[in-house]
């Protein structure tokens, strides 16, 4: 396993980590989530993703039971959680979703409960809140941390100058701005990691624990000839993301991805997770494996990055429609 710096901190994450954002409830019960965490961390990985929403909280609660069961070292892995869009669904009242210090505070409060921790290492707000001046989430993240619920907070598919004017508040009363960012990244979705953001990782340094590096999973190749019944496109609630990804200029995109993968010997997925890793700016690609096969497939992703050359890069840039330009990742 490779770690990476997390931005300008002294945390290490594994390049690889593990998310529970349809998975867990949803496609997997405790028995598997436990096997699949712990084949994560025995392969290295020490970064295990979370949040309020997944499942309605239900997705902390089995990753709670789950790490209270290994009894691993606490200070060998890092837990995340984010607030933003309550628990409660459709029954959510004001103040139970957004970025007041009322809702992080008590988000926070009710995350550690479910993942039966004392602290999160990693607390992010999960998306921007216009209705929330930048000053009181700063100043809430700050004191969270010096309460010693959190140790980090960053963002959630935040833009570029929305994590610039918070690290402007935080300089400004001498607080601690957000540390990282949890962008989508992978070859169809790449625009806040390669533009938006170039700046900030300049001026201020930004770790990225980057999600959905298979385009939820379009890039595993599974789609190519329909959706099957065990997918997560399969989920009633999840057309949006079947409306999304299932485009057949994408699949057709996949399929030439595919025919490269099998050129250099690997798999699809492992391939696009590599191409995601390979750049320096991605602190960790968060995986969402249901299986075991699936799960070992995505961590030889590892291997595959050195066979990335710029020859390669290139070709992959020219299937995806755009200009080869010799990547020097």
């Amino acid at each position: 396993m490779e770690y990476r710096k997390m931005g300008k901190t002294g945390l290490q994450l594994s390049v690889l980590s593990f998310g529970s954002w349809v998975t867990f409830h949803k496609q997997i019960n405790d028995g598997l989530a436990d096997e699949l965490m712990g084949i994560a961390y025995d392969a290295g990985i020490n970064f295990f993703d979370n949040a309020e929403v997944y499942a309605l909280g239900e997705s902390e609660k089995m990753m709670g039971r789950v790490l209270k069961a290994k009894n691993w070292d606490r200070t060998s892995y890092t837990i995340s959680s984010k607030a933003f869009f309550g628990w409660r669904g459709k029954n959510n009242k004001p103040n139970q979703t957004g970025l007041s210090r009322k809702h992080l505070t008590e988000a926070c409060n009710e995350a550690l409960q479910r993942l039966q921790t004392d602290y999160l290492d990693l607390f992010f707000c999960h998306r921007p809140d216009k209705n929330t001046p930048i000053e009181e989430v700063v100043w809430t993240m700050n004191t969270l941390i010096q309460q010693g619920k959190i140790l980090y907070w960053g963002t959630s598919e935040w833009s570029g100058v929305e994590i610039m004017e918070a690290h402007r508040v935080a300089q400004s009363y001498r607080l601690i701005g957000p540390a990282m960012e949890q962008p989508q990244y992978n070859l169809f979705e790449r625009e806040k990691v390669e533009k938006d953001y170039l700046e900030v990782f300049k001026n201020v340094g930004l770790g990225t624990t980057i999600w959905s590096p298979l385009a939820a999973g379009l890039l595993t190749g599974k789609y190519n000839n329909g959706i099957p019944e065990d997918s997560r496109l399969a989920i009633p609630g999840f057309d949006w993301l079947k409306d999304r990804w299932i485009i057949d200029e994408k699949i057709a995109k996949v399929k030439q991805l595919q025919a490269l993968a099998n050129e250099l010997n690997v798999s699809l997925p492992a391939l696009s997770i590599a191409w995601c890793i390979k750049n320096p700016n991605v602190t960790t690609a968060i995986l969402g494996a249901t299986k075991k096969e699936q799960l070992l497939d995505n961590l030889t992703a590892l291997n595959v990055v050195n066979a990335l050359d710029n020859a390669v890069m290139d070709k992959i840039e020219t299937i995806m429609g755009n200009k080869p330009i010799q990547a020097e990742y």
